[in-house]
C-alpha cells in the first residue's frame, strides 16, 4: 500500500502535465462540443455549444453557434484553447468519480478492519491506514477539480 500511493500520484502528476500537451500536439481539432461553460479573458463558451473555427467549416448542430461568444467578439483565435479546456475538464471529472468510487470502497475496507479486529492491534492499525489513505483520496480529489484552473494560469488566461 505504501508504495501505491506514491506511483497513483506520480502517474497522475503525469497526466496532469502530459494531457495538455498531448491535446495541443495533435493540432486545433476540427470542432468539439462544449459540455460545461468555459470563460478565457471576456470569451465564453457556453455548454452545449460546438467551438469551431470562425470561418464556420465546423458543423454546428441544431441550435447551437461556434464558440466563443461574448462581449464585441465576432470570433476567436482561440477556439482550440476552448476545446483542450474542454477535453481536461472530462479527464478530471473521470478522475474525480474513480478517486471518490475509490475513497468510498477504501473506507468500507477500513471499516470492516476496525470491526473484525477483535482487539487484535495490527487489524486495528490497518483499518486506521485504510481510512487514512481513504482522506488522502479524497483531498487528491478535490485537489482535481482544481486542475482545468491551474492549466488556464499556467497557459496565461
Amino acid at each position: 500500500m505504501k508504495k501505491f500511493l506514491p506511483i497513483l500520484v506520480l502517474i497522475s502528476f503525469l497526466a496532469v502535465l502530459l494531457v495538455p500537451m498531448v491535446a495541443s500536439a495533435q493540432g486545433p481539432p476540427e470542432c468539439c462540443k462544449i459540455k460545461r461553460t468555459i470563460k478565457i479573458d471576456t470569451e465564453t463558451c457556453i455548454g452545449g455549444q460546438v467551438a469551431g473555427p470562425v470561418d464556420g467549416t465546423c458543423p454546428t448542430e441544431i441550435g447551437t453557434i461556434n464558440c466563443p461568444t461574448g462581449a464585441g467578439t465576432t470570433g476567436s483565435e482561440k477556439w482550440g484553447l476552448f476545446c483542450v479546456i474542454n477535453t481536461i475538464n472530462t479527464v478530471v471529472d473521470w478522475i474525480f468519480v474513480i478517486l471518490i468510487a475509490l475513497t468510498v470502497f477504501f473506507v468500507l475496507l477500513g471499516a470492516i478492519n476496525i470491526l473484525t479486529a477483535a482487539g487484535d492491534p495490527l487489524k486495528l492499525g490497518k483499518g486506521r491506514d485504510y481510512i487514512l489513505w481513504a482522506a488522502i483520496g479524497l483531498i487528491l480529489a478535490f485537489i482535481a477539480r482544481a486542475v482545468p484552473a491551474i492549466v488556464k494560469a499556467v497557459m496565461g488566461y
